[in-house]
């Protein structure tokens, strides 16, 4: 093997292992949300089985919800800004 072979086996190596590094953290990832997903499924059979032992479902509040101040702030930047135009 020459020495510019070995160069390029080299910078292959490296181009590989970068790669290796960049791609690892997307496939933790995946693999970390494919189990929070198959324990949701369990979680979700599992109350689904004892729903049906009897169990009330949940009420909603009867409370009216009332918009946060961002959401005040955020409309009256967007109606500014319409008249602005």
């Amino acid at each position: 093997m020459t020495t510019e072979q070995t160069q390029t086996l080299l910078a292959m190596a490296v181009v590989f292992g970068m790669l290796a590094l960049l791609a690892l953290p997307s496939l933790i990832g995946i693999v970390r949300e494919r189990r929070i997903d198959r324990q949701i499924e369990e979680a979700r059979k599992r109350d689904g089985a004892h729903k049906h032992d009897g169990a009330k479902d949940q009420k909603s509040s009867s409370r009216s919800t009332v918009p946060s101040t961002a959401t005040w702030y955020a409309e009256g930047r967007r109606s500014k800004k319409l008249v602005s135009s």
